[in-house]
């Protein structure tokens, strides 16, 4: 099918719409939804909290009879299982909706095609592909979690112009503006979970949490911010559960080496135990185990050595930089520990994808290509 000027418009409406659930709908992806009949917009709709109704349940809801007859645009694939709502396919096919256009297929093998099968078997016209690729930019958690295992990871880093994070002697608040640490919280509360170290929230003292005063974020059903998931690498538990990182409402999941036991247990606390060598824990084996945990993005907060960590096993997504006019100079540390490349080829090589000013910094950001597989 060619798709026309007002096909574009509508699906493009879609996925505005789709991304206001980024606040609120880990770990199910974001999804928009618009119904037109006869040329007029008659529903809109987006998924806003796991566990609520999807897109196309709350465009019908506004269309009501109007859907009769009507097309349906949505960005990602109708459900055809029933979870905690209903399938949005048979939704669609009991308001008789005449043609439904989707933007991609949802890789969730869940669905995976039977989605669209069931809506064909009811006889509705079905299109696929329109804006996919915009349609992918709005869930590369999700969808790195269904197609590669893993959660997708960003890297946040504040650093000098010289690419320092502290000085030698350790200190670092505050290397970045104000504006740069609202736009962290901004970022921490899309992020389906937080990893961090234990190392970092002994010398931080750090809560990890989602701080929104001041901040236009939306909030849950429940009036409340939703907050990320803490994942902290403790590899020999050295926390001992009385820091101020436990006295935050939030899960929290503890990480270490299986050769430790537990000392403490705590309501929000789960424990996970990993294999690790003299480098660490086996990082590769958590982002499967994250993943099979359902969740669909990691903000990374951390000191050199996870970074560099991460780098080096080439885990890293997305890189973000916070950058100060400061310099610190060839004592101060530096933002990754990496090894001593004798080639340049070594190096992994990331594109820019965006540059900001927030305040007096720059926010950078870089990406991996290609991030995801086609």
């Amino acid at each position: 099918m060619s798709f026309t000027e007002l096909d574009h418009l509508y699906m493009a409406r879609a996925i505005e719409l789709a991304s206001k659930g980024r606040f609120t709908t880990a770990p199910n992806p974001n999804v928009g939804s618009v119904i037109v009949r006869d040329g007029e917009v008659v529903g809109e709709g987006y998924h806003r909290q796991a566990g609520g109704p999807h897109a196309e349940v709350f465009a019908l809801r506004q269309a009501e009879h109007l859907a009769l007859g009507a097309t349906c645009y949505v960005t990602l694939e109708p459900c055809s299982h029933y979870g905690r709502t209903g399938p949005c396919a048979l939704a669609l096919v009991n308001a008789g909706v005449k043609k439904v256009i989707v933007a991609m297929l949802d890789p969730n093998p869940l669905v995976a095609g039977k989605g669209i099968e069931l809506l064909k078997d009811a006889g509705i016209e079905v299109h696929v592909g329109l804006l996919e690729d915009k349609a992918r930019a709005l869930n590369p958690g999700f969808l790195s979690r269904m197609e590669r295992q893993k959660p997708y990871i960003r890297l946040k880093l504040a650093t000098s112009l010289d690419g320092r994070i502290a000085l030698a002697n350790g200190k670092s608040q505050w290397i970045s503006s104000a504006e740069s640490r609202s736009d962290v919280q901004l970022m921490r509360t899309q992020a389906h979970a937080i990893l961090s170290t234990a190392t970092t929230v002994l010398a931080d003292n750090a809560r990890l949490t989602v701080r929104s005063d001041g901040l236009s974020i939306p909030s849950l059903d429940d009036g409340s911010v939703r907050q990320p998931i803490r994942v902290i690498l403790d590899r020999s538990l050295k926390l001992t559960g009385q820091e101020l990182l436990f006295s935050q409402n939030g899960p929290i999941v503890l990480v270490h080496d299986k050769q430790f036991k537990p000392l403490f247990e705590h309501p929000q606390v789960r424990f996970i135990a990993l294999s690790a060598d003299e480098s660490g824990l086996n990082l590769n084996e958590l982002m499967f185990v994250l993943a099979a945990e359902n969740i669909n993005d990691l903000w990374v907060e951390a000191g050199a050595v996870l970074a560099g960590s991460l780098w080096q096993a080439g885990l890293v997504d997305e890189l973000i930089i916070y950058q100060a006019p400061v310099l610190l100079g060839d004592k101060a540390k530096a933002m990754l520990q990496l090894p001593n490349y004798s080639e340049l080829s070594e190096a992994q090589h990331f594109v820019w994808t965006s540059v900001e000013t927030l305040g007096p910094d720059l926010k950078l950001t870089a990406r991996l290509e290609p991030c995801l597989p086609e």
